[in-house]
């Protein structure tokens, strides 16, 4: 019986608490901040491996994920629709099964990504929001590494322009932090062109097309 009414106070006073606890309420010229901490991970296809020119049958590369911290600042337009900014970097390994080379490649990313948000409870404790903008990826810092490189390979990968879609939810905790969930998919492709490597010139085009999870904290000014 102890327990029974141990319980019962418990679940009152979280009750209690999640209706003292103000909300957030977004405004016009708000500016939000979260850091969150994301996992990149690739769903890559590519085309075929070509070397000196010649496509290779059955050949293809896949990118590996990383983890990584992420920054991103929101401004409300109004009560509902916001701007974010998406700002991280992230580094991949690029690798395949020709001829057992393995990692060939190394390379950071850097996607600056730009979405328009809609927020659809800006009065409550508990905002889930729906974004769709634009990315643009720089990939910088690139390398050719493993036995397809004889110390003189060097490696470029196009810049890329793409679409990006994103779901999130931002919870209080208190009056003026909340915890934030978020998952975005991101439109990346590019070309890679590696010169004077083991085997001479190669070419792949492939689709990273990344699905970028995130958790974090975030704070209204």
């Amino acid at each position: 019986m102890k327990i029974k009414k141990s319980a019962a106070a418990l679940l009152a006073a979280l009750g209690l608490t999640a209706v003292v606890t103000p909300a957030l309420s977004y405004e016009a010229g708000d500016i939000i901040v979260r850091g969150r901490i994301i996992n990149v991970n690739p769903q890559d296809d590519s085309g075929l491996i070509s070397i000196n020119g010649l496509a290779q049958g059955g050949t293809s590369v896949s990118v590996d994920s990383d983890t990584v911290p992420e920054l991103d600042f929101t401004y409300m337009i109004d009560r509902n629709w916001g701007l974010e900014l998406i700002l991280a970097y992230s580094e991949h390994n690029v690798n395949t099964a020709l001829a057992g080379l393995g990692d060939i490649a190394e390379v950071k990313v850097l996607p600056p990504t730009l979405t328009l948000q809609y927020h659809f409870s800006p009065d409550s404790n508990i905002r889930p929001y729906v974004g769709a903008g634009l990315n643009y990826t720089y990939f910088f810092s690139e390398d050719v590494t493993g036995a397809l490189n004889p110390g003189t390979a060097d490696i470029k990968l196009d810049d890329s322009w793409g679409l990006a879609a994103q779901a999130g939810v931002d919870i209080d905790v208190s009056e003026d932090w909340f915890v934030n969930f978020d998952v975005k998919y991101i439109d990346i492709s590019t070309d890679a062109h590696i010169t004077n490597s083991l085997v001479g010139t190669v070419d792949v085009d492939v689709d990273i097309d990344p699905i970028v999870w995130g958790v974090g904290i975030g704070r209204r000014f």
